[in-house]
């Protein structure tokens, strides 16, 4: 069924959602003709979601510029959602002794439709401001850990999955054909973890493994990035690997 046709969807509702959504790392404060523009609204609609928003505490607005930013209650709606993720409390402790152990920036990320969200990030002295944050998206096909719990899945959904799954270039290297990403997650199959080399930063590794699930689909992955110019690939999988696939399986099966 088309979600519009659905007696329970509320279209004004939606409306306001597609206003929110607006707002990205590019995009952190935004005037109404260009909230307008980026959320395909008219702007006698605009005008009103975005005021209703801002009373409402969900966008702050400039007195003297008049233009939008996200407020404080989007911090309270992660808060909020941190208490919901179960994984989450079994994970950090965990994490932060993995982070300890190897010196090296540690993520948790989950799988978000064709994308993979990081929800706790622990930096390393070299890790720069945007991979500190949470909440960042990336295609699952480009990053290993999204490569890592994709491979978990059945073989009609993987491939579907690599055939039509959204792709992006972040650095020169990172790879858009879909045949070597096939192998590459296919690889990952094989070897119940995945890596990737300069898919979103030139000279980074990303090893990732996948916490496994109660049917033994992952849902989130843990990720170690190091530098190549530190990191040679036999220590990768002397030390890393192995570490990354103990954390892992401690974690899991973890239900969604």
């Amino acid at each position: 069924m088309n979600i519009k046709q659905n007696t329970l969807y509320v279209a004004s509702l939606a409306k306001g959602l597609r206003l929110l959504r607006a707002f990205d790392e590019t995009h952190t404060d935004l005037s109404l003709p260009e909230l307008a523009e980026r959320t395909g609204l008219e702007k006698s609609a605009v005008q009103r979601l975005a005021n209703t928003l801002h009373l409402e505490g969900m966008l702050d607005k400039d007195p003297a510029t008049r233009r939008f930013r996200p407020s404080h209650a989007w911090l309270n709606l992660a808060y909020s959602y941190y208490w919901s993720d179960p994984l989450i409390p079994v994970a950090m402790p965990k994490l932060i002794d993995l982070s300890q152990e190897l010196g090296e920036t540690i993520n948790l990320a989950e799988i978000s439709g064709d994308h993979i969200i990081y929800v706790s990030r622990l930096p390393c002295q070299r890790t720069y401001f945007a991979a500190t944050v949470i909440g960042r998206r990336l295609p699952v096909l480009s990053t290993s850990s999204g490569r890592a719990m994709l491979a978990t899945r059945p073989d009609d959904v993987r491939e579907q999955a690599v055939a039509e799954w959204s792709l992006r270039r972040f650095t020169p290297s990172t790879t858009l054909d879909r045949e070597d990403i096939g192998r590459s997650v296919e690889k990952a199959r094989l070897d119940g973890f995945a890596i990737s080399r300069n898919q979103m930063i030139l000279n980074e590794i990303g090893v990732a493994a996948p916490i496994p699930g109660p049917d033994g689909i992952s849902h989130a992955a843990i990720q170690c990035s190091v530098s190549s110019f530190q990191w040679s690939e036999e220590d990768i999988q002397k030390k890393i690997v192995p570490l990354l696939l103990d954390t892992a399986n401690a974690m899991g099966p973890v239900s969604r």
